[in-house]
């Protein structure tokens, strides 16, 4: 049988496959046997860099993001690599300046990176235009990308004049991006039935397994015609990943949208993979790989699920999940219905935890919250609360024009800065610098230790005894720890760089509401603060939080500095 349209993949086994399922920690040396086999498949594409694969190379496995696209481009000799890009916000959490965006495609693509997928949180088109201008610029395949989401204010028609309006920008492909597995089967139909009646590029379709649907609805997009479906191999495959490639190729065999993709290569990349899921098992949350119809209520992405259940954790508020997830629905809703996908997942995900462990609702806003409120982040699809408005801004009024715009260049001034601190040894250290200065500088010294993964996977607080007492050997020096017990005993923690101890329990002492790594010190001994000023801003699920002060008086101690991390109780001041 001819085949006159065969289907085309897109592998995400080595991006987004193990962000939604052990939370972006696969590291580059377990990459590339899965990408020598892979090379052999006949891929469309392999999604092997970008989203949160950057942020975790440096911030958990001290991994360099730059030398792990290098290393996979000298084994995909024939398999384009593919990257997400959040538009203004390329694989940070925030908008930087068109010089930063530009810088930082050219480097990717030099580098290694041959198709970009770029997408905006709110779908803003504004805020995908710079980068639009970067991918063509160095002649790289610009897939442009819906972010799929469902709401009042959503629908397919939206949605297909948006596809058009890509179109006109020129775009070489066309992405549906359904994060969180929301897309039913006859919405996939008419969608893409739709965009394909309108535009004569490739349409591709991205969902991932969590609900349980998106089988079904990848059968009604062939039916419609679409060109590429992405998929994860089997071992990285459903919950919240995308469904098997083996499946749906196999599935196509011997129609009229044959793939062309051997079964008997796949089973090579999937022993491969098999090998290397044994390694990682124990990062994989059964919460992760089950079929969760709430999903299509709170419309969570799959890589936020797992990660979110991972920093519910470090705060030790686990048993607080279920109330997270009601609770996202109500802040997405007030901020205008934003699609779930980062950083929109981030913020809202994280306002919602705040709003259930800080006891009362936008008590703790994050920063990102007060810059989405403000419009630094794009127009929002629906109407923003103006309640909240009022509360967080004030008499401010959210700005209407395209974020970018706002923002000076910054590119050669944080690179005369990383210079100045040493840290550049060759010129995609700005870029990581940039992107994240926090973490940047002490992963380019050589500082940051890769995080082992668990012997054993966790038990239950029901059957594990928590001792009183241990020793931990942090950087070569043994120091003794006393566990803090359930009656709230003083206890010293030690930090995890630079082997710093901190107070738990001192006089007039203000103390960490949350696990984080401390980004900013905004006060100094001596100073006289007032109730409500900022203190110290903490980086916790990844997103900006300040820690205000609950009384006047002075400055008398500061127990942490920019790059420490502390723990929920920690003392971080002291103010008489």
């Amino acid at each position: 049988m001819s085949v006159k349209n065969p289907v085309k993949i897109t592998d995400t086994t080595l991006r987004d496959a193990h962000q939604s399922l052990i939370a972006t920690r696969l590291k580059t040396e377990d990459m590339m046997p899965i990408a020598k086999a892979i090379d052999k498949a006949g891929f469309f594409s392999v999604e092997a860099w970008g989203g949160a694969t950057f942020d975790s190379c440096i911030r958990y496995l001290n991994d360099d993001p730059w030398e792990r696209l290098r290393d996979l481009k000298s084994v995909l000799k024939k398999t384009p690599i593919q990257m997400l890009l959040r538009g203004q916000n390329l694989v940070g959490y925030k908008h930087y300046p068109d010089d930063v965006v530009k810088k930082f495609i050219e480097a990717a693509g030099k580098n290694g990176v041959d198709v970009f997928r770029v997408f905006d949180a709110l779908n803003d088109i504004r805020n995908m235009q710079t980068s639009f201008d970067a991918v063509k610029d160095i002649g790289g395949h610009l897939q442009g990308t819906i972010s799929y989401t469902t709401s009042p204010v959503h629908s397919n028609a939206k949605f297909i004049a948006m596809a058009e309006e890509l179109y006109a920008k020129g775009c070489d492909s066309i992405c549906i991006k359904d994060m969180a597995g929301l897309i039913m089967p006859g919405d996939a139909r008419e969608l893409i039935a739709g965009i394909k009646k309108k535009i004569d590029i490739p349409v591709d379709l991205h969902s991932h397994s969590t609900s349980g649907i998106s089988p079904m609805s990848y059968q009604a997009a062939i039916e419609a015609g679409v060109d590429i479906l992405d998929t994860a191999m089997s071992p990285f495959a459903f919950g919240t990943s995308q469904p098997a490639t083996e499946s749906i190729v196999a599935s196509l065999n011997g129609t009229d949208r044959d793939t062309g993709i051997s079964l008997i290569t796949l089973r090579d990349i999937k022993n491969r993979c098999l090998e290397v899921r044994d390694r990682y098992k124990v990062l994989i949350s059964p919460i992760s790989e089950r079929i969760d119809s709430d999903v299509l209520i709170y419309q969570l992405p799959g890589g936020m699920i797992s990660n979110l259940i991972s920093q519910l954790k470090e705060q030790n508020a686990l048993d607080k999940l279920d109330e997270v997830h009601k609770e996202i629905p109500n802040v997405r809703k007030d901020l205008g219905y934003p699609p779930l996908v980062t950083p929109t997942s981030q913020i809202v995900g994280t306002q919602a935890v705040l709003n259930v462990i800080m006891g009362g609702r936008y008590t703790n806003v994050t920063q990102e919250v007060k810059d989405y409120l403000r419009g630094l982040y794009g127009a929002a699809p629906g109407v923003v609360s103006p309640e909240l408005i009022k509360q967080i801004l004030g008499d401010d009024k959210p700005y209407t024009g395209r974020p970018g715009d706002l923002l000076e260049p910054l590119y050669e001034k944080m690179g005369a800065e990383a210079r100045e601190k040493g840290i550049v040894s060759k010129e995609e250290d700005i870029l990581t610098y940039i992107l994240y200065p926090a973490i940047a500088p002490s992963f380019l010294k050589g500082e940051r230790k890769g995080e082992p993964l668990p012997v054993h996977a966790e038990v239950s607080h029901d059957t594990y005894k928590v001792p009183s007492s241990m020793e931990v050997e942090v950087d070569g020096e043994i120091f003794a720890v006393r566990i803090l017990s359930v009656d709230g005993s003083t206890v010293e923690s030690v930090n995890s760089i630079g082997a710093k101890k901190i107070p738990r329990d001192i006089k007039g002492g203000i103390v960490s509401n949350m696990q984080g790594m401390v980004l900013k010190v905004e006060t100094n001994i001596g100073a006289q603060v007032k109730v409500g000023d900022t203190l110290v801003v903490l980086e916790a699920m990844k997103m900006e939080n300040p820690i205000k002060s609950t009384k006047e008086g002075k400055v008398t101690q500061i127990f942490v500095d920019a790059g420490d991390t502390v723990q929920t109780g920690d003392v971080l001041l002291v103010i008489e």
